[in-house]
């Protein structure tokens, strides 16, 4: 006899065979509705002993960098030869003081010495043909003068035989003939006489002009003499001012081109420093910035007189001279730390400044909770900085705590549970 299975009712049913199947269904919608709800967020556990926090207060900003510069003289010449040459003695070292005059560098130049001796041999030679040349001419003029004093004499026979005739031939006692011939003699002898005169004249404008322009030649030629024998003695390389060798590039034996920079001589009577700026900062920084660094337990200020606009390798120079009084015992090559100020004080909220901007670019950062449990990441807004703080633009309130060290163990997580 068949018995009647009565139905499963109450929890019997619900945890029975035939439910099993939907409540597989259940789970596995469950799950899905799950990993579609829940937020895409990863999360990763640190060690709070190896974190730095800090709390972002509101307070002053001071908008100052801070920037290292070396000192450097105000004026700086370079030692250059006017005379390339053999370097041959150095008579003064680096760091070596120096007055205006001292000889520094010796060099020798066998060509220059050539050069001089063909000059001397030139010069001589020229003296020589002037002096050939002043005889020969006074020569001609002493046989001009003798000559004229030949037709002088020859006029005045000339012009007694001419007067005899004509007394003769006015007495009618000579033939006409011997009269016109006499005539013409004393007439030939004029000629002859004028024309030596005028001879005489054009050789004393010709020797005039010749020997000026001889002497000329030879002045030109005795001023070549002394301009090639000044630039033997610029073989020695001389300190141009008084003042400090602070750098000398040349070794015994180095051949040394004329216009080459060998060395520099610093001058000692003011300074400036030479700072190197970050790139970052081109846009503000400009002449007249006031700036002080510490020295010796003393601060002194100093004030930027010159930007270069140049920018390598990131950076940029500028000049600082000092606004006042200077340090004791200065050397060139120190390096000093100074604190430009770019900007008024303000007030507004700041955090202190840590590694983790190289991270971030100031874009986001993690803020701790409440209870120091876990950090979330949080974007915000940095403005300036200085080398103390960050200022805060937005995305922190005052009181928050936040991370300031490093990021780069944190990967892509969006929150940090600490412990």
């Amino acid at each position: 006899m068949d018995r009647e299975i009565e139905p499963k009712k109450g929890l019997q049913a619900v945890f029975s065979k035939k439910a099993l199947p939907w409540w597989i269904g259940v789970v596995v919608a469950a799950f899905v509705i799950y990993l579609i709800a829940r937020p895409d967020v990863k999360t990763l556990r640190v060690n709070a002993e190896t974190i730095t926090v800090n709390m972002v207060k509101f307070g002053e900003f001071n908008d100052y960098i801070r920037v290292s510069g070396q000192v450097q003289p105000m004026t700086t010449i370079q030692l250059s030869p006017q005379e390339g040459g053999l370097v041959e003695q150095i008579v003064m070292e680096e760091g070596s003081h120096v007055n205006q005059g001292d000889v520094i560098v010796v060099l020798s130049n066998e060509n220059l010495d050539l050069q001089i001796l063909n000059s001397e041999a030139e010069l001589a030679e020229k003296e020589n043909i002037l002096r050939n040349t002043l005889i020969s001419m006074e020569q001609q003029k002493l046989s001009l003068q003798q000559e004229r004093l030949q037709l002088n004499v020859d006029v005045r026979r000339a012009k007694r035989d001419y007067d005899s005739k004509k007394a003769l031939y006015n007495d009618q006692l000579i033939a006409k003939e011997d009269f016109l011939q006499a005539e013409e003699d004393y007439q030939l002898a004029l000629d002859k006489l004028e024309l030596v005169k005028n001879r005489a004249r054009q050789d004393s404008l010709y020797r005039s002009v010749e020997i000026e322009q001889m002497n000329e030649s030879l002045a030109n030629m005795r001023i070549n003499m002394q301009m090639i024998r000044k630039r033997k003695d610029n073989l020695s390389i001389k300190a141009p001012i008084d003042g400090e060798l602070g750098l000398l590039d040349v070794v015994l034996g180095q051949s040394v081109g004329a216009g080459t920079k060998i060395g520099q001589i610093n001058n000692l009577e003011s300074y400036k420093i030479e700072a190197q700026i970050d790139e970052h900062y081109i846009d503000r920084v400009m002449t007249g910035l006031s700036a002080t660094f510490e020295r010796q337990g003393e601060t002194f200020d100093a004030l930027l007189r010159k930007v270069y606009p140049e920018v390598r390798d990131g950076k940029f120079k500028a000049d600082f001279k000092f606004n006042g009084e200077q340090p004791e015992n200065i050397r060139s090559g120190q390096t000093y730390y100074l604190n430009l100020q770019l900007g008024q004080p303000t007030e507004g909220l700041i955090i202190p400044r840590g590694s983790f901007y190289q991270k971030t670019g100031g874009k986001w950062i993690y803020v701790v909770s409440d209870d120091g449990t876990k950090a979330t990441k949080r974007e915000i807004r940095i403005g300036r900085q200085n080398p103390q703080y960050y200022e805060v633009l937005e995305g922190l309130s005052e009181g928050e705590k936040v991370i300031v060290s490093g990021y780069d163990n944190f990967g892509e997580n969006d929150v940090l549970m600490m412990k």
